[in-house]
């Protein structure tokens, strides 16, 4: 069972950056999807960033340009590196993990709070 633990959320000021970090366990798929949704109060869950085992990486039109996904297979980590920070990008952040072998996600992570605020 894939166990997915985040890290690197918190408070930021408007312009500024934060890297949060998601570490998987228990994966037994090479060829997987991986990235983060985020969930803002009130508000649906949306597709932030992703990124295919092989390096495919695709991002929601709200964040091109300030955010990057990237990934370190042999540590089974993902990252989301997010710069010049808005406050509407204030939300849950939640990582997941899907095989190619499914059509849904198969594990979730618990999510880590960004809070972008003066």
């Amino acid at each position: 069972q894939v166990q997915l633990v985040e890290s690197g959320g918190g408070l930021v000021q408007p312009g500024g950056s934060l890297r949060l970090s998601c570490a998987a366990s228990g994966i037994a798929s090479v060829a997987n999807n991986m990235g983060w949704y985020r969930q803002a109060p009130g508000n649906e869950r949306e597709l932030v960033a992703s990124m295919y085992s092989g390096g495919t990486a695709n991002y929601a039109d709200s964040v091109k340009g300030r955010f990057i996904i990237s990934r370190d297979n042999a540590k089974r980590t993902v990252y989301l590196q997010m710069n010049s920070l808005k406050p509407e990008d204030t939300a849950v952040y939640y990582c997941y993990f899907r095989p190619l072998s499914q059509s849904v996600i198969s594990a979730w992570g618990k999510g880590t709070l960004v809070t972008v605020s003066s």
